[in-house]
């Protein structure tokens, strides 16, 4: 399944797509967004230049022009709030998602949320996901650092936990996500919720699983020892 990992002491997950299945749900939210500004998108390849990036980072992407925080901002809560009406009544995990977190508290690991996602969405999956214990350490796009594939947000979760870049593992599922974790010197696992494995790829890809399930029953834990 994968390559031998040792002295791993964290675990750090994105958010959209690796804790929750909610990936295409943000699609859709694009589309309304749009639809309700006017915009022609072009949605996989709107998808594809802006998934682990930060909102206001989508928002100059979408529109094509330079625009002020204050103004991004107005943008990223309308759209979210779409996103948040539309999850709500089909929210669900990445398969084996809570299982998986819960074994690794239980063997000794921190763990720690490294997403794009802004403070409303993650209260919002937490809120849902019910977590025992909640994660340590919640690092967002909406706390001034760079979005994905910039390695800012990873970087910094390690720093809160405590541990080195070299003792953390990233579960990914993007290629904005996996190349992040690369530049961090993070070890990564590819979730293939969204993104093929062959897009998913690296040396620092230490396994792939279409979802949790599939690496607890891969023994997965096994790779720490």
């Amino acid at each position: 399944m994968s390559k031998e990992v040792s002295k791993v002491k964290a675990f750090i997950f994105d958010m959209d797509g690796t804790m929750i299945d909610s990936m295409p749900t943000h699609q859709f939210a694009w589309i309304e967004f749009a639809r309700r500004h006017g915009i022609q998108m072009d949605v996989p390849e709107m998808m594809r230049r802006t998934t682990g990036r930060t909102g206001t980072e989508c928002m100059g992407e979408l529109f094509g022009r330079a625009m002020t925080d204050a103004e991004a901002l107005l943008f990223v809560i309308e759209k979210e709030i779409i996103y948040r009406e539309l999850y709500a009544p089909i929210f669900s995990e990445v398969k084996g998602f809570k299982a998986f977190m819960g074994k690794a508290c239980a063997a000794g690991l921190a763990v720690g949320i490294g997403t794009a996602g802004d403070a409303a969405n993650v209260a919002f999956a937490l809120s849902h996901l019910r977590l025992d214990p909640e994660p340590s350490v919640v690092v967002r796009g909406d706390m001034g650092l760079a979005g994905k594939p910039e390695p800012a947000i990873f970087l910094e979760a390690a720093k809160r936990l405590g541990f080195a870049p070299s003792e953390c593992v990233v579960f990914e599922d993007a290629p904005f996500g996996i190349e992040a974790a690369r530049r961090a010197g993070m070890r990564a696992v590819a979730l293939t919720t969204t993104h093929s494995k062959l897009e998913l790829t690296g040396d620092h890809v230490i396994a792939a699983a279409p979802n949790y399930q599939v690496l607890m029953d891969e023994d997965f834990f096994k790779l720490l020892a």
